[in-house]
């Protein structure tokens, strides 16, 4: 925590910014530092990814990259989930996101198909509140695994 309570303004931006691609949410969790704990620094970055405008939303997405397949994955794997991003970019104009850090690797390919087949019969509006907890929720890990690669 030290070192990201004592970075400078760029290089934390830079942190943050890789874990979501928001600039308000990037610098709304850096004006509020110090953190004294890891706890209060997920908290806030929780409060900013909330607070998302569509215009935020529609920045941090257009970031974002398809999760990545085990390499064992199948052919016909690759057909499937390719055909559903397809159709879910078509309906609702940015790419699919999903967070998959709590699932199994041998379960992702089959979690990741049934979410999104899920995710498109939702509304426009629905799908864009689930996309912005997909996004907090790939934030808050990839800031965990940040700091963990820091010593933390």
């Amino acid at each position: 925590m030290e070192h990201f309570n004592t970075a400078s303004a760029d290089e934390t931006e830079l942190t943050l910014l890789s874990c979501l691609h928001s600039h308000r949410w990037a610098e709304r969790v850096a004006a509020h530092r110090p953190y004294p704990d890891l706890a209060a620094l997920l908290a806030a970055a929780d409060e900013a990814a909330y607070d998302l405008t569509p215009g935020d939303l529609t920045e941090a997405l257009a970031s974002e990259t398809l999760p990545s397949l085990p390499p064992d994955t199948y052919g016909a794997a690759h057909t499937a989930l390719s055909a559903a991003h397809a159709a879910y970019e078509s309906r609702f104009g940015h790419l699919f996101v999903i967070c998959l850090d709590d699932v199994p690797p041998e379960e992702a390919l089959d979690h990741a198909l049934e979410a999104i087949r899920s995710r498109l019969t939702n509304d426009p509006e629905e799908e864009r509140l689930v996309a912005a907890e997909q996004l907090r929720r790939l934030a808050r890990g990839r800031l965990v695994a940040h700091l963990r690669g820091a010593g933390l």
